[in-house]
């Protein structure tokens, strides 16, 4: 069963969500929750008007939405994560050369964000204290699988993932975590 906010994802919003200052911008607002177009600015560096055409994007896709109730004028614009996950497969435009280059890509890029939030972490471990070292982890497994049966395996990952972050940590040590696997068949 996939979690209710899983929802599957066309070339359009593939192609949304995987840029690299938009993915940047999404990141900012589930982690650190609704802001400003000239917050996220001040946080990237860039500058508002290119930070509200891409916020402008990402509303478009429904990746993000507005939050005007925290608004404190008609002039000013919040905007918060819309919080689903999406899925998609590069099956899912087969026949479909820019749908199929979309995915792909996405793919790609997908596996270098993952391996850099691995580096980032491997750069600033010396930061953190011994508990968290202990804590972080790596796992890997070879498992024989038909492809019904890792179906099950992602979507129980999946739900297990959805429930930490529906009873998320509220102790003063907790600190944003990212939490990525992959399913792949392969060969050693």
């Amino acid at each position: 069963m996939s979690p209710a906010n899983r929802r599957p994802a066309d070339p359009s919003l593939i192609a949304a969500i995987h840029h690299p200052l938009r993915r940047r911008l999404i990141d900012l607002l589930v982690v650190d929750g609704p802001a400003t177009a000239s917050q996220l600015a001040e946080r990237t560096g860039e500058l508002v008007g290119n930070i509200s055409h891409h916020l402008k994007v990402l509303a478009s896709a429904g990746v993000i939405e507005e939050a005007p109730e925290l608004a404190k004028n008609r002039r000013e614009r919040w905007w918060r994560s819309a919080r689903a996950s999406w899925t998609w497969s590069v099956a899912d435009a087969a026949g479909e050369p820019a749908g199929e280059l979309v995915a792909t890509v996405a793919e790609e890029r997908n596996i270098t964000y993952h391996a850099d939030k691995v580096r980032h972490w491997l750069d600033m471990r010396h930061e953190y204290g011994e508990d968290w070292l202990r804590a972080a982890f790596a796992t890997e497994s070879w498992l024989t699988l038909t492809p019904e049966r890792l179906t099950e395996l992602s979507e129980r990952i999946g739900e297990l993932i959805q429930e930490y972050y529906e009873h998320p940590s509220t102790e003063e040590s907790a600190v944003p975590v990212y939490v990525f696997a992959h399913g792949v068949p392969a060969r050693p």
